[in-house]
């Protein structure tokens, strides 16, 4: 989808679309190699929540923590100079899988965001090129892929009925071009190590959000 609506939209834009599993060295290697990035958004994650509980645990872990090593390691090595980790709201105190996957994530990103600093004293290679990692917190956000507005419509759209956990149930909520605007302002201004979060302004009741 997100080829398709890039390739119509900026056709004049060069672009590439490759695959591959972020816990692959070799291949996370492969595409540093030929792509030589300065700049990388790490957004690949299990996040669906209740799907990373209990047997799926193993696979959040090593998708979500091994995985940011294994592409924030070959980062360092090809001298990126930022490296933005999407993170979550959830990541804070975390109460699930999903979102303790996610603090972990972090953890690995601000542990070798001190690992260069403590090198560059000594090393003249991370002196030129260091990498800074930077680390932004999302709420939830509106109308994208698996967020709580595509499935209202689906059940409005089936006649009903619309499910909500509890009528007292709150969420805070950005839209997207707010989140990529975070994204980008968060890259701009990092100096490395940092976490950032958007003020997420007052939290909408989902029972409200269902009938509008």
């Amino acid at each position: 989808s997100i080829q398709e609506e890039l390739s119509l939209r900026f056709p004049e834009s060069k672009m590439s679309f490759v695959i591959g599993d972020i816990k692959d060295h070799a291949r996370i290697t492969q595409i540093f190699t030929q792509f030589q990035p300065s700049v990388v958004f790490h957004a690949a994650a299990y996040k669906h929540v209740p799907l990373m509980e209990q047997e799926n645990a193993c696979q959040a872990l090593l998708n979500n923590v091994l995985g940011t090593y294994v592409v924030a390691q070959v980062a360092i090595s090809f001298g990126v100079k930022k490296f933005v980790l999407i993170s979550t709201d959830k990541a804070v105190n975390p109460v699930s899988i999903m979102g303790a996957s996610k603090r972990l994530a972090e953890m690995v990103c601000q542990a070798l965001q001190q690992s260069i600093s403590e090198n560059a004293k000594t090393d003249q290679a991370i002196q030129l090129h260091p990498t800074c990692f930077v680390m932004v917190r999302f709420g939830n956000v509106l109308g994208s892929t698996g967020s709580v507005i595509p499935k209202f419509r689906e059940q409005i759209a089936k006649g009903g009925p619309i499910t909500v956990t509890h009528p007292e149930m709150t969420r805070y909520f950005m839209s997207i071009p707010e989140a990529a605007q975070l994204v980008l302002q968060s890259g701009c201004m990092g100096q490395g190590g940092e976490v950032f979060v958007l003020d997420m302004g007052e939290p909408v009741r989902i029972v409200d959000l269902a009938k509008n």
